[in-house]
């Protein structure tokens, strides 16, 4: 009976794990199809059936790339504690965790991947902390801003991008009723399966319809497609129109002639740029292709066409950009044509940019997920002077969320008016929010990161500044060392620059009192040169004596100020003597003496495993002053010293 039971239940099982592989064969297919609605449900049943590392895996990447954050934290963090997990099952649940605003949580599992990954470059590390440590700073300290979902315009679905036109609003919305799954879904930009006929009514990646413009006028409710005449059956948006409303630049997706696979596996329809102007009769004209499009090497979208219509800034994954999307910027020639892209180094990232935005003042809005933020995209500001980005900040909470942030638009004042946000608590996935008097900064601090010794810039540093009583505020240095933080009156800090293989200095910093509402100050490190002697000035001690005196307290506390401020380096301390005397009693001297330095230094809340004491009696001399030498009251002096050295950072 037992072998009959066994055998049922082998049966049974390898029928089990038949089934669970065969739906994961479907689920492949879809997910490489780029249909991930449809595959985490193929992924959820496969796991079911059979609790694979596998099905968790895919899993937590296909509710990321649909941005079902809180599903893609569960599988993640499954994932990552399965047998089989990989280091970067770790990176993932920490973006998830940061998505979902779970800073703390966040951060210590960076920390967890970073210290089993250490080939990660500094610049991203710093990224991905600092980016914990400022959120949490953001939200204790939210600009004033009122920020008020555009129900007008917004619906289930992914609502973004508005810009003013005429005497309403245009937007992309992908808003088309479908026989959709009822599954959270996300945004579509740039990927697009090629080897199959897309539906012409679903797009797989959400399971939503495809994007269109559409139009509401700011004195009717009811939303209407905007009269573009695009030719395609499938993503249409986001568009820029020139200031008389007469010219519009738009993003759409052409499916060639003959689709592709590369390699074996799904090519992608790539994202294109047109243009269209009106007709005598007020029609649009037919769209005209963007002279540097290429579909079957890269994307182009979110077009912003300036005032002057003289300049057109868009984002690209063309081949020769920093990271994912970067921003481009292309000029009106003399004859009509549109200049060759040039690449907006001083604002490309690693990461992705997107929806640029410039107004006559010289404001230049973007976001980007590439440098410290909240989450996904966020927005920042910076200033443009004679095409040059200078003074990039990250405009805080509540601007933006630890979602995606992005497709904002401007009022005719040139201040930010719209943003779109997938933000918790909207109407749909992502939804359009208007913004109410951008507040004024009272104050800001400024200043750059030196290197004390040449006084050059300090690239991919640290501005830290941190508010007495609670609240760090972080800022990533460029190739000119500067930084640009809001501070506010009557308040409290220290602030300082770091960097991996420096020394740093922290200062303090207050505004109470301060008259001028921006403040500026540098920042100066050392390079820190491993074992190399600095002596310490004016450490004396009475004769025969190695108790440390008031005086020579004084210049210990410097060394402790170092110690503070720079919590990772490990020191030796080392006591000098001269020649006189026998060489035996100098050494022990030379040791009570490094040892009562250090004492001090412990009791001053310094970890002494950070602190070797060393006494080198007169085993170093600087000089000709060795026994027998006759050599003056200075000369000794000079042999008579304490030093220290850094061991390890």
């Amino acid at each position: 009976m037992r072998k009959i039971l066994l055998g049922l239940y082998l049966l049974t099982t390898s029928a089990m794990v038949s089934r669970a592989q065969n739906v994961i064969t479907k689920a492949n297919k879809e997910f490489e199809l780029f249909n991930y609605v449809k595959a985490v449900k193929l992924y959820e049943e496969a796991y079911q059936k059979k609790e694979t590392y596998y099905s968790a895996q895919r899993l937590a990447t296909a509710y990321t790339l649909i941005k079902d954050y809180k599903q893609a934290e569960s599988w993640s963090a499954i994932a990552a504690k399965m047998p089989g997990s990989k280091a970067v099952d770790t990176l993932n649940y920490a973006k998830a965790l940061q998505h979902n605003a779970k800073y703390s949580e966040a951060k210590v599992q960076y920390q967890n991947y970073l210290s089993n990954n250490t080939q990660v470059n500094l610049v991203q590390q710093n990224i991905w902390l600092a980016s914990c440590d400022s959120a949490m700073y953001w939200m204790k300290n939210p600009r004033k801003v009122e920020i008020t979902n555009e129900k007008a315009l917004n619906s289930s679905k992914y609502d973004w991008s508005p810009v003013a036109y005429g005497n309403g609003v245009v937007f992309t919305s992908d808003r088309k009723e479908v026989a959709a799954l009822t599954v959270k879904k996300s945004k579509p930009f740039l990927k697009f399966d090629g080897t199959e006929w897309p539906d012409k009514e679903v797009y797989g990646w959400t399971g939503n319809g495809y994007l269109r413009l559409y139009f509401k006028a700011n004195n009717a409710d009811s939303i209407s497609l905007f009269p573009i005449i695009a030719g395609t059956d499938y993503h249409i948006g986001a568009a820029s129109f020139s200031a008389n409303g007469n010219s519009v630049f738009f993003t759409l997706t052409k499916l060639p002639k003959k689709l592709k696979t590369v390699k074996g596996k799904p090519g992608t329809i790539h994202v294109e740029l047109f243009s269209s102007t009106k007709n005598n009769d007020g029609t649009w004209g037919k769209p005209v292709s963007f002279a540097y499009n290429n579909a079957n090497s890269y994307s182009i979208g979110d077009p912003f066409l300036t005032a002057d219509g003289k300049t057109l800034y868009f984002v690209s994954d063309m081949p020769g950009g920093l990271g994912g999307t970067d921003i481009y910027r292309s000029d009106l020639a003399s004859d009509s044509t549109w200049t060759k892209p040039v690449n907006l180094a001083e604002v490309n990232t690693q990461g992705n940019e997107r929806s640029p935005v410039l107004n006559a003042k010289g404001d230049f809005y973007f976001a980007t997920d590439g440098r410290v933020g909240m989450g996904d995209l966020d927005v920042f500001k910076s200033r443009m002077t004679n095409g040059k980005v200078e003074h990039i900040e990250n405009l805080g909470y509540p601007f933006n969320s630890p979602q995606d942030d992005f497709g904002f638009s401007l009022d005719d004042k040139g201040t930010l008016l719209y943003l779109s946000s997938n933000r918790e608590n909207g109407l749909g996935e992502d939804d359009i929010y208007r913004l109410k008097a951008e507040e004024k900064i009272t104050m800001m601090l400024t200043g750059r990161i030196l290197n004390r010794k040449t006084n050059l810039p300090v690239e991919n540093a640290t501005a830290v500044l941190s508010k007495v009583g609670g609240g760090i505020l972080k800022f990533e240095t460029g190739k000119d060392g500067k930084f640009m933080m809001d501070i506010s009156p009557n308040t409290d800090y220290t602030v300082a620059g770091i960097k991996t293989g420096f020394l740093s200095e922290v200062n303090n910093l207050t505004t109470k009192g301060a008259k001028n509402p921006i403040i500026e100050q540098d920042l100066y490190v050392d390079v820190i040169e491993l074992n190399k002697s600095i002596r310490i000035e004016n450490i004396y001690y009475d004769f025969d004596k190695w108790n440390i005196r008031p005086d020579a307290a004084v210049e210990l506390d410097k060394l402790i100020k170092i110690l503070t401020d720079n919590p990772t380096i490990w020191i030796e301390l080392g006591s000098h003597t001269d020649s006189r005397g026998k060489d035996a009693y100098n050494l022990n001297l030379s040791q009570k003496r490094a040892v009562s330095a250090v004492d001090y230094i412990v009791s001053r809340g310094i970890d002494k495993r950070r602190i070797t004491a060393r006494g080198y009696g007169e085993t170093q001399l600087l000089n000709r002053c060795a026994n027998g030498v006759e050599c003056s009251v200075e000369e000794h002096q000079l042999n008579r010293r304490t030093e220290f050295k850094i061991l390890k950072f």
